[in-house]
């Protein structure tokens, strides 16, 4: 394994984080903020609780997953597309640098940025809404799992990518629909029950309802099943980059 080289792509991305942190950083948690304000205070506060929990502590884990999601395939996105506009890939491509280091120093990056940004969410939450962490460690550790998975697949969107526009087409055209849709600010049970079945075939759920299960200890979906759904989803990604290097796909033409 090639510490250096990880350790190089990794230091390389991260310094770009900290040159742009208005963008990168404050832009995301002021975004977040307004959420909270908004259906936390204004509109939590005129609603009753949902399974126990205060509808303001309800949309916490939700509100973070919409913003972890999101950063985590832009940053792992644009990380890889600009070295393939720029044409530097084919420096990193040809020196003695394995595939999965490449995918460590680029996916790595992304991941700790955005488990920054739902530390930072989550810090900031508090200042508007009280509550508790039933299950601290699993709480970071999803939180983790998730950055990774959803990193992996903002990598596949880099490489698809051939222009700055596609970059944001997933993102906006199906990852936030489907996180809105996904229980981030309410409970499936909610629904009719026709609904809580189609529900179920929105990945997204599965994310919230296993982050929400390590705040309160409650989820739509069984934390086994969400964890399992997550791992698959992280398995076929890995899958699908080990075949892009494999191919070449866009990297090498």
């Amino acid at each position: 394994m090639n510490l250096h080289a990880i350790r190089a792509i990794y230091r390389f991305e991260m310094a770009r984080t900290f040159r742009t942190l208005t963008q990168s950083i404050a832009s995301p948690v002021l975004s977040t903020t307004l959420y909270f304000v908004v259906f936390g205070a204004a509109i939590g506060s005129h609603m009753g609780p949902i399974d126990g929990v205060s509808y303001g502590a309800f949309i916490i884990p939700g509100l973070i997953m919409l913003s972890l999601l999101n950063e985590s395939i832009s940053n792992a996105s644009f990380g890889i597309y600009m070295p393939r506009w720029s044409g530097t890939i084919y420096e990193v491509l040809s020196a003695p640098v394995s595939w999965l280091e490449i995918v460590i120093g680029y996916v790595g990056a992304a991941a700790t940025k955005s488990v920054m940004l739902g530390l930072l969410i989550l810090a900031t939450a508090r200042v508007f809404v009280p509550y508790e962490i039933a299950h601290p460690l699993w709480m970071l550790g999803f939180l983790v799992l998730t950055a990774l998975t959803f990193s992996l697949f903002g990598f596949i969107i880099g490489v698809w990518a051939d222009g700055f526009e596609k970059l944001q087409v997933i993102p906006l055209m199906v990852v936030t629909p489907l996180t809105f849709l996904g229980g981030s600010f309410y409970s499936i049970s909610m629904l009719p029950p026709v609904w809580q079945k189609i529900t179920l075939f929105n990945p997204v759920v599965y994310l919230i309802s296993g982050f929400r299960w390590a705040f309160y200890d409650k989820a739509d979906v069984h934390i086994a099943v969400s964890t399992g759904m997550t791992l698959v989803f992280l398995g076929a990604c890995l899958l699908v980059v080990w075949l892009i290097f494999r191919s070449g796909y866009r990297l090498k033409s």
